[in-house]
C-alpha cells in the first residue's frame, strides 16, 4: 500500500508485547520471580483490584467476544476483578460509567463511540481520582475525556488503507455500510475510504437487526448497478452483505473491516477480498493491563499517546495463518 504510515503501528508491536512479556508466562500468568517456588502461570501477587470495562457492544456481535477474552486473560494474570458491562445506547453506557464510579472501582476502561454523551460521566470518574483508559473507539477524544492512553486502530488511517487498496484494484464505486450512524469510529472508516476513492457512497443500516441490514443492502445493490464493491464494517455485517450480493444478483465484490473465524474462512476461500483487523484481543488485554500497570507502578503506557492495535490487512496471502488464531477466539 502507498500513502500509509506504519510508524504508530510499529509502536504497538514494540509496546504491547513488552507490556505482556514483562509480566506474563506463556500461560498468561506472571512469571515467577527468581528464587520463588513453583512454575509459571502464577497470578500477580499485587493487591486485588477492581476494574470496570464498559463497552458499547450490541448483543450478539462476536467482535466483542474477542475483546472480552483479551480483557479476561489480562485480569486473570493481574489479580484483577473484572466488571464487564456494555450497552449500545449512549445514555445507558454513561449510566454504567456512573455506576462504576459509585462502586469505587480502581480503574475504568471504556469505549468512546459517542464521546459527547459520555463526557459528564467520565468527568465524575476523573474527579473521583479513578484512572481511565479508552479503547476501540474515540481516539481523538480520549485525552480530552481524561484517559491517559487509548488502545485501538486509527480508524481514518484504516479507512484510507482500504481505500488505497481498492483504488489499486481499480474499484471506483464502493458502498460503505455503516451499522450505527454517528459512531465516530465507523464514520471515520468510511471517510477514509472516500478520501482515497471519491466515488464511495455511504449506506446507513440498522446493525441491531440483521434482517433489516440484508434487505437494505439488497435494495441498494439492486438500485446501484455501478456499485463494484460493498464494504462491511464488522464481521457479522459483512457476512450478511454476502447474502445481499447474492440476492440482488450483483457483481459487486465484498471487502470488510474486523474479523471472526467465519469471515477469516471467507477470505481464505476468496468470497471476501480482504479485511482489516484492528486486533481486538489486544485492545481488551492492553486496556486492563495498562490500568494494572498504572496502579502497580504509576506507569502510563503509551507516554500520553495512543497505542495502535491496527490496522492489519488480512487477505489471501495470510488469511490461513490468521484463521488458526481466529478459531482460538483471539483474532
Amino acid at each position: 500500500m502507498t500513502g500509509f504510515s506504519w510508524r504508530k503501528a510499529a509502536l504497538v508491536a514494540a509496546v504491547v508485547p513488552m507490556v505482556a512479556l514483562s509480566a506474563c508466562s506463556s500461560t498468561g500468568g506472571r512469571a515467577p520471580e527468581a528464587g520463588s517456588a513453583g512454575g509459571g502461570g502464577q497470578v500477580a501477587t499485587t493487591e486485588r483490584m477492581k476494574i470496570a470495562l464498559i463497552a458499547h457492544a450490541p448483543a450478539g456481535d462476536t467482535f466483542w467476544d474477542t475483546v472480552r477474552k483479551g480483557a479476561e486473560e489480562a485480569a486473570a494474570k493481574d489479580n484483577v476483578e473484572l466488571l464487564y458491562t456494555s450497552d449500545p445506547e449512549a445514555g445507558r453506557q454513561a449510566q454504567l460509567i456512573e455506576q462504576a464510579v459509585d462502586q469505587k472501582v480502581d480503574g475504568i476502561a471504556v469505549t468512546l463511540a459517542t464521546p459527547d454523551a459520555l463526557k459528564d460521566a467520565l468527568k465524575k470518574a476523573a474527579d473521583a481520582g479513578i484512572p481511565i483508559v479508552s479503547f476501540n473507539a474515540g481516539e481523538a477524544a480520549s485525552a480530552q475525556l481524561g484517559a491517559f492512553t487509548h488502545f485501538g486502530s486509527n480508524e481514518k488511517l484504516a479507512g484510507e488503507a482500504v481505500g488505497t487498496r481498492l483504488a489499486e484494484g481499480g474499484y471506483k464505486h464502493p458502498v460503505c455500510v455503516i451499522q450505527a450512524q454517528g459512531h465516530v469510529g465507523l464514520e471515520a472508516r468510511c471517510a477514509g475510504v472516500k478520501a482515497k476513492v471519491p466515488g464511495t457512497e455511504i449506506l446507513y443500516v440498522n446493525g441491531a437487526d440483521m434482517t433489516s441490514v440484508e434487505s437494505t443492502a439488497t435494495a441498494k445493490l439492486q438500485a446501484s448497478k455501478d456499485a463494484d464493491v460493498i464494504i462491511g464494517l464488522g464481521a457479522p455485517i459483512t457476512l450478511t452483505l454476502l447474502k445481499s450480493v447474492s440476492t440482488a444478483g450483483s457483481s459487486a465484490k465484498v471487502a470488510s473491516f474486523d474479523l471472526n473465524k467465519e469471515l477469516a474462512q471467507k477470505v481464505v476461500d476468496g468470497s471476501v477480498l480482504f479485511t482489516v483487523d484492528q486486533q481486538p484481543w489486544l485492545q481488551g488485554y492492553g486496556a486492563v493491563d495498562a490500568l494494572w500497570q498504572n496502579k502497580r507502578g504509576g506507569f502510563k503506557v503509551g507516554g500520553g499517546q495512543s497505542v495502535l492495535t491496527g490496522p492489519a490487512i488480512v487477505d489471501q496471502s495470510n488469511a490461513a495463518d490468521v484463521l488458526k488464531f481466529a478459531e482460538q477466539g483471539i483474532r
